[in-house]
């Protein structure tokens, strides 16, 4: 029994010796040239290395949650297309609740003014 686990455990430990591999060679062989561009806010809308108590914009992260939402709401229909012939009749009615629901939720968000930045 302990034999069929065996390729089960090869496969793990190449993943992570492959992972501990590549990581160590981009920090041993890549460029490190740090300036005072890097160390600017990015996405988050405010200074990276501040106080932790500071006030910062919630609408960042209502986008960011948003963004997830979707793009999942998405991901789950990518196969869905990929099969929507086979699928036939009933595919395409046990998905249309679901693009529904979808489209309800980001009319809603968008009358809300959720996705703009003002």
């Amino acid at each position: 029994m302990l034999a069929s686990y065996f390729p089960i455990l090869v496969f793990v430990l190449v993943g992570i010796a492959a992972g501990v591999l590549f990581i160590s060679l981009g920090l041993l062989l890549g460029p490190n040239r740090p300036y005072a561009l890097k160390q600017e806010a990015f996405e988050c809308g405010f200074e990276a290395f501040e106080n932790a108590r500071m006030k910062f914009d919630v609408r960042y992260y209502l986008v960011a949650i948003l963004f997830i939402l979707f793009d999942l709401e998405v991901a789950f229909m990518v196969p869905w297309a990929v099969v929507f012939k086979d699928l036939g009749a009933y595919g395409f009615w046990a998905m249309l609740p679901f693009l529904l629901i979808l489209v309800v939720g980001f009319v809603y968000e968008w009358k809300k003014g959720a996705l703009e930045w003002e």
